[in-house]
């Protein structure tokens, strides 16, 4: 970041959002203690960032948009046996995406690893692009802002923020997981 300023945020934050093991908690925070002692600023890195996210995210919502429902459906039909899957459980995932999906993809934005994932669904929903765009753009700036202000405001202390978004990150993948045993109990019953 220090040899390529704003653009180094820029491709960071894409290749985050296309590969979401690579953590926008570290990234963000780290660009906002770079404005602290650098000429960059924190509305040049969260503007930055917040376009590849959004760049990222369209990525995504194309994948989507390639994996129809209609081929979902073909592929659970023809293997979804094998883990329990039905093409009625599809459909019905479908309705509710299609029901709550904005605020789905708003509020997706602000949380680790479903924060990318999330536009794959509303590709495949076939989201209106423009509602996509401006959901995606208000969660992602409202994060950016966030972590890139935190980072800036603790300057050297900037890993603090790390740790404390470690555990939030490791809280939701708990949440995941425990949702994700209770969804296999579930269906095993089923």
């Amino acid at each position: 970041m220090g040899q390529y300023g704003y653009l180094s945020i820029f491709f960071l934050i894409i290749l985050e959002n296309v590969f979401p093991p690579i953590p926008s908690e570290v990234i963000l925070p780290f660009s906002g203690f770079m404005t602290t002692y650098t000429d960059l600023t924190a509305a040049g890195m969260i503007g930055y960032a917040t376009i590849g996210s959004v760049i990222g995210a369209v990525i995504l919502y194309g994948v989507g948009r390639l994996l129809d429902i209609g081929r979902l459906e073909r592929i659970v039909g023809r293997w979804g046996r094998y883990v329990m899957l039905e093409v009625d459980d599809v459909q019905k995932a479908d309705q509710w995406f299609r029901r709550h999906g904005y605020k789905a993809v708003f509020l997706c934005r602000m949380v680790p690893l479903v924060r990318s994932l999330i536009s794959i669904p509303a590709g495949m929903s076939k989201m209106r692009f423009d509602f996509f765009l401006f959901y995606t753009s208000a969660g992602t700036l409202i994060w950016n802002t966030l972590l890139v202000g935190v980072g800036a405001l603790l300057g050297e202390s900037w890993g603090k923020i790390a740790e404390y978004l470690r555990v939030y990150s490791n809280i939701t993948y708990i949440v995941l997981g425990i949702g994700a045993v209770f969804a296999l109990y579930w269906l095993v019953k089923r």
